[in-house]
């Protein structure tokens, strides 16, 4: 495998502060979940889609029907995570939403494992068990609160199953194709599959407010085509476990806006659930050979 011109991890750090913003924008937005979703992807098409026709338009040939088939599912997979994950903004706080979103090692680990045949060491199965604790954690707290809660929190799960399936999928077919074809392909199924899921449930496609407008286009801008796009950049180099991991980050910008915005308060539960999220993600992160060998020399 070729190595990249920038370690993964750069883009994969500005990836996760853009996609911080994204429940942020969402409930600025004044648009029922679907319609939200459908113009987040569809300004992300239209943005993209100059830089598809001059350039890359010639790779849609050299495509196989695995890539097709592959990067179609993966569309449709985004498509639902995007509209169960802003339906559970409408019935839970930004930062339990946002934490159980992005609790993709609790999936990743296993389908790495069962799909890829990827080895699962014990230390990155102690930062998974302890990050999926603290998200735990939290959603019990949603629990005790209301039921109204805790649904949005199931919705916040599933939306985060979904998401972690549209990396495997992404992970596989991102070996072989470019990164604007790769998403291309995917933004427009999603953007497709969201149309049909707007038409069928007959919300309203317009009009909206100057700043509805701005909050669609600026969710294309920030977290798709500088957050996933990263991601789908990142993925053709690092393992899902690893992008998994760190959008765990993503909560805690989350949380930090949504309380400066929103006067979402943090309760106990959330605060410790929170705490105990970034020591499984510390965990993760640390070489603790290197940090072995360290203090051996200083010794």
């Amino acid at each position: 495998m070729e190595k990249p011109k920038v370690h993964p991890y750069i883009p994969i750090f500005i990836g996760v502060i853009s996609v911080s913003l994204s429940a942020i924008f969402v409930k600025l937005a004044n648009a029922e979940s679907g319609v939200i979703a459908f113009y987040r992807m569809l300004f992300s098409v239209l943005i993209m889609a100059p830089l598809f026709v001059l350039k890359y338009t010639k790779e849609l040939k050299q495509l196989l029907r695995r890539d097709w088939l592959f990067s179609s599912i993966a569309g449709i997979f985004l498509a639902f995570h995007f509209i169960l994950w802003f339906e559970s903004l409408n019935y839970t706080s930004v930062a339990s939403s946002t934490v159980l979103v992005t609790l993709q090692p609790l999936f990743a680990f296993v389908g790495t494992y069962f799909f890829f045949k990827e080895k699962i060491t014990v230390k990155t199965i102690c930062a998974g068990a302890v990050a999926i604790f603290g998200s735990v954690l939290i959603s019990w707290g949603d629990f005790k609160l209301s039921g109204t809660a805790f649904y949005g929190d199931m919705l916040a799960l599933i939306a985060c199953a979904l998401i972690t399936a549209y990396l495997f999928f992404g992970q596989d077919v991102r070996k072989r194709l470019s990164l604007v074809t790769y998403t291309m392909i995917v933004y427009v199924v999603s953007t497709i599959t969201l149309f049909l899921y707007v038409l069928i449930k007959g919300e309203s496609f317009g009009p909206y407010s100057t700043m509805d407008w701005i909050w669609f286009i600026l969710l294309a801008i920030v977290p798709n085509l500088f957050g996933h796009t990263l991601f789908n950049w990142s993925i053709k180099y690092v393992s899902t476990n690893v992008i998994s991991i760190a959008i765990l980050f993503e909560p805690i910008g989350a949380a930090i806006l949504a309380l400066l915005i929103f006067k979402e308060y943090l309760i106990a539960t959330q605060i410790i659930g929170g705490l105990i999220v970034i020591v499984g993600i510390l965990l993760f992160v640390v070489d603790e050979k290197k940090i072995f060998k360290f203090f051996s020399k200083k010794a």
